[in-house]
């Protein structure tokens, strides 16, 4: 590609053959299903095409397992790009392909280094502030190297703690009018943020923004999506057992690059 797509588009990598690999931390391991997975990730993808999104694809790296979480490795601000830098040192490789991808696309881009740690399921953006998950994956001067980057581009950067999920997007995702939801026994202090909305199920606490009323979440929480309706919005619910077993959900598989 010499050029990137209109936007929007996304940012995903297809599931490795090592899937089954990948690291769970606060829960129990699980088999996947390999074949599975390969349909939901299809079927995910699928909703961004149908919505006018365009596809990118990195190339799938069938030793690195984790690598379809696509979104830990890189984090859209406007037009510009921060390549994270894992916490878990086993992750560390899946950042290798990302600058060719990003350059490739004419994306202005730099990167977290050592000792700073950064996991971009631990960044949760709404308008111009950029809610930062303390974490096991993200350190403090993983933070202070995302702040020195981004704050003067006009962005606001809030560090938060996260000890009860895997990251910061693991407990709170946002809705298009800002307003944050999440499961309250995973959250550590829902008063960090300016509007928060517990939901009934864990996996509702997790959503993608499609548009201005309209979200993706997870087929496992029918109570949340009814809620979610309630509030005016249209969902579209997507199957990712598979990425759930290894804590994964429907914001780690893309990377949504609007502008």
């Amino acid at each position: 590609m010499s050029t990137a797509p209109d936007h929007p588009y996304i940012l995903v990598r297809r599931p490795a053959a090592s899937l089954n690999d990948g690291i769970v931390t606060f829960r129990d391991r699980e088999p996947i299903d390999l074949d599975l997975a390969a349909k939901q990730w299809e079927a995910y993808v699928g909703i961004f095409a149908e919505h006018g999104w365009g596809i990118v694809e990195v190339p799938v790296a069938d030793d690195l397992p984790d690598s379809v979480f696509v979104e830990d490795v890189v984090v859209m601000f406007d037009d510009f790009a921060v390549i994270t830098n894992p916490g878990a040192p086993a992750r560390n490789p899946e950042t290798d392909a990302i600058p060719a991808v990003l350059d490739e696309l004419g994306i202005e881009h730099t990167k977290i280094n050592d000792p700073g740690t950064l996991d971009g399921g631990d960044i949760l953006k709404i308008d111009r502030i950029v809610y930062v998950g303390l974490t096991g994956t993200t350190n403090a001067e993983g933070i202070a190297q995302l702040r020195a980057a981004v704050e003067p581009r006009g962005f606001e950067v809030r560090q938060v703690p996260v000890t009860k999920a895997l990251h910061l997007k693991s407990a709170v995702t946002a809705l298009p009018d800002g307003t944050v939801i999440g499961y309250a026994p995973v959250v550590d202090d829902p008063s960090l943020f300016d509007s928060f909305l517990a939901v009934p199920e864990e996996p509702g606490s997790h959503v993608v923004v499609l548009g201005p009323d309209e979200v993706m979440m997870s087929d496992q929480a029918p109570r949340t999506e009814a809620l979610l309706a309630d509030r005016g919005l249209k969902i579209n619910t997507v199957g990712i057992s598979e990425y759930e077993k290894l804590e994964g959900c429907v914001t780690c598989l893309s990377v949504r690059v609007r502008r």
